[in-house]
């Protein structure tokens, strides 16, 4: 079994997946969608839950600098309502502040052009809301 990590866009999902140890996370696909057709999103990851056995969703919750919530918060409370509704897999946030930075910034530091930035950034982003997850998950287990 293992984990899974998202970070949801208006018209992407980034998608990141653990290890069968759950140690190591590593950043699988960024699926695309019209914009806000969450559905379309949502029936090509019950496909990726499916094939790897999925125990736990880590999904980002992008609140803001003050820890309020907004447009992009709500969009993820629905979306997780949404994904255990069809799985009745365990969906949990996991505060996503500035993920999204730390992905361009390690891309920018490795020399990845723009264009191959914003091909992968959201699947990285999704990987770095995963890692948060499973030193989560270590922790509770301490």
């Amino acid at each position: 079994m293992r984990y899974l990590g998202l970070d949801l866009g208006t018209k992407t999902l980034g998608v990141a997946l653990t290890d069968k140890t759950k140690t190591i996370a590593h950043n699988l696909k960024v699926i695309r969608f019209k914009e806000n057709a969450y559905e379309t999103a949502l029936n090509e990851l019950l496909e990726i839950i499916n094939t790897y056995d999925i125990e736990k969703i880590a999904l980002g919750w992008p609140k803001n600098m003050n820890n309020t919530e907004g447009f992009a918060s709500q969009r993820s409370l629905e979306f997780k309502k949404m994904l255990e509704s069809k799985t009745h897999i365990p969906v949990f946030l996991v505060d996503e502040r500035l993920s999204t930075t730390e992905a361009e910034n390690i891309l920018l530091e490795s020399d990845i052009s723009r264009g191959k930035r914003k091909k992968v950034i959201d699947s990285l982003a999704a990987q770095i809301i995963l890692e948060t997850f499973i030193k989560m998950e270590e922790n509770k287990n301490e």
